[in-house]
């Protein structure tokens, strides 16, 4: 279920929304199934494994809640629903079918990922709504990665303007309308390199309507209607992360450059650069350090919706936009007993037009603390919840593996 780029919405979000709806489907689905006769109801599912009975859902080796059992099965789907609680839109809930296929053979770090495939939509309080499809795929021995989507979702936000400090103060509500989707692929550079190299693609037709007053001063509301986005992303990128959802070592790291132009569809020339590095180190058993670094630029005609923006927990998704945003985060995940961890984390973000003299500059930092639970054993999923503090209200947080989910 990710949502394409062009989508307003952070793709950091959709990536949290996968793991989040597989996760809480793996508990509901698990629960499901035929009572063995003369059972109570609402007793767990067994199954006999060499003459025993064990509940589908306990891990017999610590007597621990585990849905490990239910994701070693091949093309298992499960529906689910999951809160939002992404501050830009409102609470709301999204939900949809999830369907995973794990690799036959568990592989060392940054190699053997399953292929994820959902469809579903989503709603809030706000009145913003919208229903998408997508999959995440490998091929010729874990060598490709393919990714495909489409989403349509009219989605309610405020402007607070690109650097402008009127709007700073008087935001203005307004309404996207994405339609549209992208393909992209990623080849791993060696049969043993966790180097991949992709290319993407994506189109979107985006529906913008603005609720200005009449009152307002001419020039300060950027023009509506409908805007074409088309465009290319090469990529290059390292993955050594020890498992996909809950890392507990290695690196992430992602350099792209996207450009979009009148011959790729797109009805303004603009383009788009990024770099993020994520790196997670063990300090000590049950102890885990995680530094994340994100820096993004803009160039050229591109829409105010597409503008960096600084994405942080704590800071809502489009806040504090620029033509530049460079940001940095620190967390600490203590597994302080059994399943349960601890988490603390804090960040700062900046956003400016200026690269030169940081013109229009605003800074922002946020922090909170969390609680983890250890879902599935066998793959390191974490779920649990997390409170932070930033520059407006706090803001209560669902996470589903990492906040910093990568696919």
């Amino acid at each position: 279920m990710f949502l394409p780029k062009g989508s307003p919405v952070r793709k950091q979000w959709a990536l949290t929304l996968i793991a989040g709806l597989f996760l809480c489907g793996v508990v509901e689905a698990a629960s499901i199934g035929d009572v063995p006769d003369g059972a109570a109801a609402g007793t767990p599912k067994s199954v006999e494994t060499d003459g025993k009975s064990r509940s589908r859902l306990i891990d017999p080796e610590d007597g621990w809640l585990d849905a490990s059992k239910f994701i070693d099965q091949a093309y298992g789907f499960v529906p689910i629903v999951m809160p939002i609680t992404e501050p830009a839109v409102g609470y709301g809930a999204a939900g949809g079918l999830i369907f995973i296929d794990r690799p036959e053979q568990q592989g060392e770090a940054g190699f053997r990922r399953p292929s994820i495939t959902a469809v579903g939509g989503l709603a809030t309080e706000n009145g913003t709504w919208g229903a998408m499809v997508g999959d995440m795929r490998y091929w010729l021995d874990d060598r490709l990665q393919t990714l495909a989507g489409f989403v349509y979702a009219p989605v309610n936000l405020d402007f607070y303007g690109i650097g402008d400090g009127f709007l700073r103060e008087n935001p203005l509500s307004y309404s996207l309308t994405p339609t549209g989707g992208l393909l992209k692929a990623k080849y791993r550079l060696g049969e043993k390199s966790q180097w991949w190299a992709g290319l993407g693609y994506s189109f979107f037709s985006t529906e913008v309507k603005f609720n200005a007053p009449a009152s307002l001063p001419p020039g300060i509301a950027p023009p509506g209607g409908e805007v074409r986005t088309g465009g290319l992303t090469p990529s290059v990128s390292f993955d050594s992360r020890d498992n996909l959802f809950t890392p507990t070592s290695g690196i992430f790291a992602e350099a792209s450059l996207s450009a979009f132009s009148k011959a790729l569809g797109s009805d303004t020339e603009f383009q788009k650069a990024g770099f993020v590095a994520i790196g997670y180190v063990p300090l000590v058993p049950k102890l885990t350090l995680g530094l994340r670094s994100d820096v993004s630029a803009s160039f050229g005609e591109a829409p105010f919706y597409l503008r960096p923006f600084v994405f942080m927990r704590g800071v809502a998704a489009m806040r504090y936009q620029g033509e530049e945003v460079a940001q940095a985060e620190a967390e600490l995940r203590w597994q302080f007993w059994e399943r349960f961890s601890l988490v603390g984390f804090g960040g700062v973000g900046s956003a400016w037009n200026n690269r030169d003299r940081f013109e229009n500059q605003k800074t922002v930092t946020a922090y909170g603390t969390g609680l983890r639970y250890e879902l599935a054993r066998k793959y390191g999923l974490h779920m649990g919840i997390d409170v932070a503090f930033g520059p407006d209200d706090p803001v209560i947080y669902l996470q589903f593996g990492s906040a910093w989910a990568r696919p």
